[in-house]
């Protein structure tokens, strides 16, 4: 059972996501990779010496058992990076988490319509009225909105989600030993009790530390496929989430404001450079592609036996891939790592089978 090495690995609290991803690709197994010598790690390519020095002093202290039944006392999920559900989104940024922690039931969230709203915890009248009228126009749709768990426009967002029976994510900058800010402890009961999931990178006792807010930004925007600023300053965490959204290939959108109030700086200049003004939900609907779907009508709908999961391995790792938008054979082919004929059968069968379509410019995309 190798998830305890995963947990082992985020109870370290000085690695980052990236010296484990990195371990993890070099020996191709999470077991191996924690119980690497350091002579193992020193044969890595560009791989710091003083880090994989301080790993491996760090991981005396650690006991993988222990910690993985710390995790499962306090009743917390997680999902780790070699999982296929893990969010396939959150995968493809730069720098996932190796191990997402949560509570709720995440997988109950769409994770292929989510739209992450940002911006000042100070925020105005105005500035949550504009947040609220956006989201109300998603009312009883599929659609999950994801955000910080901040004051502001964080909170804001969770709520007008759950006021308007859509799921909504949370995703918070400490373990789950501590609720941040204090005032948002119900938020956190409301999403983890029936409305979405709270979700984090770090061990249930590390703290909300500074600094590990604009690392959880990189979460919140990396599982979504675009981000919606509400108001920002000029110096802000929101700007920080406006330029990882650019940087992870995502939509960057912002709702306008008042050119008065110092916090829609931010806004304005993000606008200058190019982001999307979006006033109403049917905006974001078309900047994404988006169909409007009610629940109502999702839940109505006939169960198509084509709809189940493929029970070939092969099948079910190129399904999950073509999951959330369609993709061409080489990018097939790039995440599967097939060999041209395997994959050319694998698709085959899977038209075949009505699990899979081939659409316009030769992509596929699941039924």
């Amino acid at each position: 059972m190798n998830k305890k090495y995963w947990i082992a690995f985020s109870a370290i609290e000085q690695l980052d996501s990236t010296f484990i991803q990195r371990l993890y690709n070099y020996f191709g197994d999470i077991e191996t990779a924690y119980n690497a010598q350091l002579s193992d790690l020193k044969q890595i390519d560009g791989l710091s010496v003083k880090k994989a020095e301080n790993f491996i002093e760090k991981r005396k202290s650690i006991n993988p058992d222990k910690v993985f039944e710390e995790v499962q006392k306090r009743g917390i999920n997680f999902v780790t990076f070699d999982d296929s559900k893990y969010p396939y989104m959150l995968s493809q940024i730069y720098n996932p988490p190796m191990t997402l922690y949560y509570k709720g039931d995440l997988f109950g969230c769409n994770l292929e319509k989510t739209v992450a709203f940002v911006g000042s915890r100070k925020a105005s009248f105005n500035g949550k009225e504009g947040v609220r009228k956006i989201i109300k126009d998603f009312t009883n749709t599929d659609i999950c909105i994801v955000s910080g768990l901040a004051s502001g426009i964080d909170s804001i967002s969770h709520e007008s989600a759950i006021a308007n029976n859509l799921k909504t994510i949370g995703v918070i900058a400490s373990g789950f030993d501590y609720t941040y800010p204090t005032s948002n402890k119900h938020l956190y009961e409301q999403i983890e009790n029936g409305c979405g999931a709270v979700v984090t990178e770090y061990y249930p006792t590390f703290e909300p530390l500074k600094f590990r807010f604009p690392q959880r930004n990189r979460i919140v925007t990396g599982l979504s496929f675009g981000t919606v600023v509400g108001e920002a300053a000029l110096k802000s965490g929101a700007l920080i989430s406006a330029n990882l959204t650019l940087e992870q290939g995502r939509e960057l959108m912002c709702i306008p404001g008042s050119i008065n109030n110092t916090n829609t700086e931010g806004v304005y200049k993000l606008i200058k450079d190019g982001a999307s003004i979006v006033t109403s939900g049917d905006d974001i609907l078309n900047i994404l592609n988006w169909e409007r779907k009610n629940l109502a009508e999702i839940n109505s709908s006939p169960k198509d036996s084509s709809a189940e999961l493929p029970e070939d391995p092969v099948q079910k790792l190129i399904f999950d891939i073509i999951g959330i938008e369609p993709k061409s054979f080489d990018e097939i082919q790039g995440l599967t790592k097939l060999d041209t004929e395997s994959l050319l059968t694998a698709l085959t069968m899977m038209e075949l089978e009505g699990l899979a379509e081939k659409t316009e410019g030769d992509r596929y995309k699941r039924v």
